[in-house]
């Protein structure tokens, strides 16, 4: 989310006019980035109500890459073909994620609404009362028929918790959430940008299979969606990873 001008107004009472000036700014500024938000979730179908402003906030602020942490992962190969990178093998560690599972009407609707329920146990609301930081990617797994013609229309959002959050994760009050932990697996994963929709994922899952030595290793219905830009980003950076079967 890019800088933009305040535009609305709180004022406090009792405080020094600098302390004053401080908090006006700092509600105007929730405000401006409130109005963004909703702005983008209009054209997702998605409602963002008032209570996201703080988290939106929070999250905004702490949105410089320095202070997001990549997932941890091992690269076992890169696959080029003149000089394009075409897929990397790579392995991923056991670990915990905070998933939540969504069912919208449309894939963009289920992410936004998923992403907001996570950064709302991201950004305090959770037993630690505390701020959880950033990881990166938010990756959303995907199913799709035996054909892989057609993705269903149940997701799951998750978020990968921080290291030294991995051992005692901290409790979502939101019960839609749950902690769970993922075995060790091996992915294939190719980049792409712009939007990610129904027809997107699908175009992309049916290019990676075409590129794969021997995509029967993989699973066939269940896919990932590799996020690393916000949803309410236009041209977005994404990853689609193909399963290797355990």
């Amino acid at each position: 989310l890019e800088e933009e001008s305040p535009d609305s107004a709180y004022h406090s009472h009792g405080s020094s006019l600098e302390e004053e000036a401080a908090e006006r700014t700092d509600d105007e500024e929730q405000e401006r980035l409130l109005s963004y938000w909703q702005s983008v979730g209009r054209g997702h179908q998605v409602d963002v109500p008032r209570d996201m402003a703080e988290p939106i906030q929070q999250l905004t602020r702490n949105n410089n890459p320095q202070e997001r942490q990549s997932i941890p992962f091992t690269l076992i190969q890169r696959k080029e073909k003149l000089g394009d990178l075409l897929y990397e093998k790579r392995q991923y560690g056991k670990a915990k994620w905070a998933c939540i599972r969504m069912k919208e009407k449309q894939y963009e609707q289920s992410i936004c609404l998923g992403f907001m329920k996570l950064m709302r146990y991201i950004c305090e609301q959770n037993s630690s009362g505390l701020y959880l930081g950033i990881t990166v990617p938010i990756v959303t797994i995907v199913h799709t028929n035996e054909a892989q013609s057609a993705m269903t229309q149940a997701v799951t959002v998750a978020y990968y918790l921080p290291e030294v959050l991995q051992d005692q994760p901290p409790h979502p009050f939101d019960s839609d959430i749950i902690i769970e932990e993922w075995p060790a697996t091996i992915v294939y994963s190719r980049s792409f940008r712009g939007i990610t929709n129904e027809d997107s994922i699908m175009r992309e899952i049916n290019l990676l299979a075409a590129i794969l030595e021997s995509p029967e290793l993989c699973l066939r219905d269940t896919f990932i969606i590799a996020g690393y830009t916000n949803p309410a980003a236009a041209d977005r950076h994404n990853e689609i990873w193909f399963l290797q079967r355990p």
